[in-house]
């Protein structure tokens, strides 16, 4: 991406281009390893600058969050609206994740950055959206499990578990394997999808986005 200093560039563009920016510097170096300075020189724009838009550092990253996370729970929704149940379910919303994360693969580092400050804005930000996805979570969970004559809460809760460490490990698995394609990693949770649980009967993906 380029500069975001350049003259005649509406706020609402510059600040977008800004966020994108340091949203890649934050996911390089967490919060805590990550200066305004650096930020700037990426940028090509004045420290100055960023603290007009945005106020401070935590000002500059509650903002990447609340970009990585409204595009990641939108995602979540969205697919969950599509009533696919089990593997089905899990394999397209990956995929989906990964087609929102493979341009912008910055936005899951700031979500799940372990450095991120202890400002109460950004805390309750940040458990806003990680409860939005929980619930979805939950909600596929207790809907396959119902299918198996299973409603039991328990159950239901460590199965949840068990599925958001699944996940988590996937999405992670892939960021760290940058040369990894969206469609070359959705294939991968399609095989092992497939080795743990049975073939699908029929293609999730079919009438997904590209």
């Amino acid at each position: 991406m380029g500069k975001a200093g350049t003259k005649g560039v509406a706020r609402a563009e510059r600040e977008r281009q800004i966020v994108d920016i340091a949203g890649r510097v934050f996911a390089e170096h967490g919060y805590a390893g990550t200066s305004l300075t650096a930020v700037a020189a990426q940028a090509g724009i004045s420290k100055p600058l960023i603290y007009s838009y945005f106020g401070s550092k935590e000002g500059l990253f509650a903002a990447c969050l609340s970009t990585a996370g409204e595009v990641l729970v939108e995602v979540i929704e969205r697919t969950a609206g599509l009533g696919l149940v089990g593997q089905q379910r899990a394999v397209v919303t990956l995929d989906q994740f990964f087609a929102a994360l493979e341009p912008r693969p910055w936005m899951w580092r700031v979500f799940r950055d372990p450095t991120m400050p202890a400002a109460p804005e950004i805390t309750e930000r940040h458990a806003r959206y990680a409860r939005r996805m929980h619930a979805v979570g939950a909600e596929g969970v207790r809907e396959l499990l119902h299918l198996a004559g299973n409603d039991d809460p328990l159950d239901s809760s460590a199965m949840t578990a068990a599925w958001v460490n699944v996940f988590d490990a996937l999405v992670n698995w892939w960021i760290d394997h940058p040369g990894e394609s969206r469609a070359s990693m959705t294939a991968r949770t399609v095989r092992l999808s497939a080795a743990v649980f049975g073939p699908m009967e029929s293609d999730p993906l079919a009438d997904q986005p590209g």
